[in-house]
């Protein structure tokens, strides 16, 4: 792109880990391996601080994890004393601080705010200020995310840019599914039903467990992995249905692939806070047949009858509707797999979306 020696700053103010976390690091890493010097900036206590040093991503703690005076000042005074070329912030907390330090002398540097989920933005003066004054560019994770900026908040177009994150197209792959069930110590006979995503309540896992609970095959298994929030909750939910022995919970993995490679078939039930699902864009690089739903830019990476299953969120009878369809005819299964293989390898591979970015950060950089 012929964009180079650029000092990237991006913030994080969550203390979470999920989709969201992971792509800054992909990206940062990225970025990193194209020449670009890249910091993060994030509070000591968040989990993506560890992760990126684990991942040899420069990190620096501040404490920037609420709306504060303090935050504001922490960092003002880091980017007085380390000039960044582009600031990249990523939730709202952050954003706010960012916009309001660069009001401060001798720290500014453009704002390119980016939008991973659909959660709806206020309306408001200062909520305007912050995306069309102090920020240059905002980039949203998928095109359905950015109409909705366009069109429900009246956001200027030319300055949204739809990202869909990338994926490392040559690790996440089919694998030997008897293998993986090996490895993992998981049953080598019947279907596993998989979903990989962090516990929380909107990615749908209830409604998971409710199909599961109705469905006609008895040796089939379901295949939970992640951690959060929802934890105790589902595992009661499971008891309740007297599921204890069909239900796997092995909790957050830090190499997912093996997991997924193991599945039968992929199911991500989201009812909302969707951009284009990371853990979605894995499964379709393993063809694994999927159930999804409508949900955020879901239907940016997935076509109903043809490279998925596309059921309505929030209820569980379409779910295991869905299900039994694909537990029933194999053939449809392997051509929804492999149309939606063909899929994520042409439109989101790794390089695509740094080329994007490094557009969007030049372009923030002229303006």
């Amino acid at each position: 792109m012929g964009v180079s020696n650029l000092h990237i700053v991006h913030t994080e103010a969550s203390l979470g880990w999920g989709g969201q976390e992971i792509r800054i690091l992909t990206e940062a890493a990225g970025m990193m391996r194209r020449g670009h010097q890249v910091t993060l900036l994030c509070p000591a206590e968040a989990r993506i601080y560890e992760e990126a040093r684990l991942r040899g991503i420069p990190a620096t703690a501040l404490p920037i994890g609420r709306k504060n005076l303090r935050g504001i000042l922490a960092l003002h005074r880091w980017l007085r004393n380390n000039p960044a070329d582009i600031l990249n912030t990523h939730s709202s907390t952050d954003t706010w601080l960012a916009a309001l330090a660069s009001l401060l002398p001798r720290a500014q540097a453009p704002i390119v705010r980016t939008r991973h989920i659909s959660a709806p933005i206020p309306n408001n003066r200062a909520t305007r200020w912050l995306y069309q004054g102090a920020t240059r560019h905002i980039v949203t994770t998928g095109e359905k995310l950015r109409q909705q900026l366009i069109a429900k908040n009246g956001y200027r177009p030319e300055n949204i840019t739809s990202v869909p994150t990338g994926i490392d197209t040559s690790r996440f792959m089919p694998g030997d599914k008897l293998l993986a069930r090996r490895q993992l110590g998981l049953p080598e006979e019947g279907a596993i039903i998989g979903i990989v995503a962090t516990l929380r309540s909107w990615k749908g896992h209830a409604y998971l467990l409710d199909a599961f609970a109705s469905l006609g095959d008895p040796a089939a298994r379901l295949l939970i992995v992640g951690g959060g929030p929802q934890r105790d909750a589902l595992q009661k939910k499971v008891v309740e249905l007297g599921l204890q022995e069909r239900v796997i919970m092995p909790g957050n993995q830090r190499d997912v692939l093996p997991w997924l490679q193991a599945m039968d078939i992929f199911v991500l039930p989201s009812y909302a806070n969707e951009g284009v699902p990371q853990a979605l864009l894995q499964a379709m690089l393993c063809a694994l047949p999927i159930v999804t739903t409508p949900v955020g830019s879901i239907l940016d990476a997935l076509q109903h009858e043809h490279t998925a299953l596309i059921v309505e969120p929030r209820q569980a009878e379409p779910l295991r509707l869905a299900l039994e369809r694909l537990l029933a005819d194999q053939p449809l299964g392997q051509k929804l797999a492999q149309a939606a293989l063909i899929t994520a390898r042409e439109k989101f591979g790794m390089e695509a979306m740094l080329d994007k970015m490094e557009a969007v950060f030049q372009g923030a950089l002229k303006k």
